[in-house]
């Protein structure tokens, strides 16, 4: 009887863990956009220390990182089919394996669910 209460007491963590996971990943869905905005506003210089979305940006990406939602996603990794979508792939003698050269759009994970795969350039070996 004890060890029968104890494995519905672990299921039903590990249900509840799953349903938190879901509900705040559906919620991080909607954010996804605007994290892309920021993103793009930063690699155009308008994110400026000082500035006046600085603040703004800093609070929302510290809220997304208190949720447990990671990015992922960086020029110079690997090129992983499971966790990248190639948008654009071309030849480079500057690489050895298929490698990602520029991120369109960064992947977000929550746990182990992948909320978003990230939309990346990749540059493969010559020759393949």
């Amino acid at each position: 009887m004890t060890a029968e209460y104890a494995n519905y007491r672990r299921r039903t963590e590990r249900e509840r863990e799953a349903i938190k996971d879901r509900a705040t990943g559906d919620a991080a869905r909607a954010i996804l956009p605007v994290l892309d905005d920021l993103d793009r506003a930063e690699a155009h210089g308008d994110l400026a220390e000082g500035g006046p979305l600085t603040a703004i940006a800093q609070k929302l990406r510290g809220a997304v990182a208190k949720l447990g939602i990671t990015a992922y996603g960086e020029k110079g990794e690997p090129f992983d089919p499971h966790r990248h979508d190639a948008i654009f792939q071309r030849e480079s003698p500057d690489v050895q394996q298929p490698t990602v050269s520029d991120v369109v759009e960064r992947g977000y994970r929550i746990g182990d669910t992948t909320l978003r795969v990230a939309k990346v350039v990749v540059d493969t070996p010559a020759g393949s």
